[in-house]
């Protein structure tokens, strides 16, 4: 069985993460993408400007990544500061062998550390898996919204996720 770590995530990392995500975007609903974006926008993800901002990368006994977690900023407003929206892909290769589950509370970890208040995350729906992974990192499902996205000739409802992290004063 093989062993996995995490770690935050550098430029060499990012041409795995976008082919990771290349795949999602061209091959599942679990993200409204409908291009994959350019080396780029990762490198915009991997030098966020803000404390809340990360980027972590799950890596194989190799130190190749095999998956990613992110936080960006919810809403382009200042008092949702302290709130920021994760994101989470694997390697399909890796899938169900307990390496998101690893993944996830690193970076929400690393967003408390941070002074992050609140995690949120988007869910396309149907996503079993997905949902468990959400459910077992201690997040909270707070609502629906139908057809909300339109990929592959689809409308696609979204769960949204909830976990707080950080009490302020």
């Amino acid at each position: 069985m093989p062993t996995f770590s995490t770690r935050s995530a550098a430029e060499r990392d990012l041409a795995v993460i976008s082919d990771i995500y290349t795949h999602a975007v061209e091959h599942s609903t679990a993200t409204f993408d409908l291009e994959p974006p350019d080396l780029d926008y990762w490198r915009a993800r991997l030098d966020g400007q803000h404390p809340g901002d990360h980027l972590l990368v799950a890596v194989d006994e190799d130190d190749r990544a095999v998956g990613y977690a992110y936080s960006w900023s919810f809403r382009p407003r200042p008092a949702y500061e302290l709130t920021r929206e994760t994101s989470i892909y694997l390697d399909s290769r890796v899938r169900g062998l307990g390496v998101g589950r690893m993944l996830y509370p690193a970076l929400l970890e690393t967003m408390a550390v941070s002074g992050v208040h609140t995690a949120v995350a988007l869910v396309a729906l149907p996503n079993p898996a997905s949902e468990a992974l959400h459910r077992a990192a201690g997040f909270e499902k707070v609502g629906e919204m139908k057809e909300i996205g339109f990929k592959f000739d689809q409308w696609i409802d979204i769960a949204w996720y909830q976990k707080m992290l950080v009490t302020l004063p």
